[in-house]
């Protein structure tokens, strides 16, 4: 028996676009675009100390419905509100039937 839980589509009211950087094969640095759309933002701050005991100030988290690059890691960079956020970590939440709710960005 499956369950799923409804995404609050109507709290996804902010524009955002997430950006995937690396470097490719060849050894060149790239910058993908992996989303481009509507998510739940918040602009909470706070600090916290990350596992070499600095202190981090994140701005913000932005919570997208399903996942956005399945299987992958996200790192990079997400625009919202026209600024330029760095990714400080991800979260994919499951429902209880095992498929992915919502990916969860903490940014820095």
């Amino acid at each position: 028996m499956g369950l799923k839980l409804p995404f609050p589509e109507f709290l996804a009211n902010t524009f955002i676009e997430v950006w995937q950087t690396g470097i490719n094969t060849d050894g060149d640095y790239e910058e993908i675009k992996i989303y481009e759309g509507k998510c739940i933002y918040s602009d909470k701050s706070k600090t916290v100390v990350n596992p070499e005991k600095q202190l981090v100030t994140l701005s913000g988290r932005a919570t997208i419905k399903g996942d956005i690059n399945p299987g992958k890691v996200i790192e990079g960079y997400v625009v919202v509100n026209g600024a330029k956020k760095k990714i400080y970590n991800t979260e994919r939440i499951s429902n209880p039937d095992g498929t992915i709710f919502s990916t969860e960005i903490t940014l820095k």
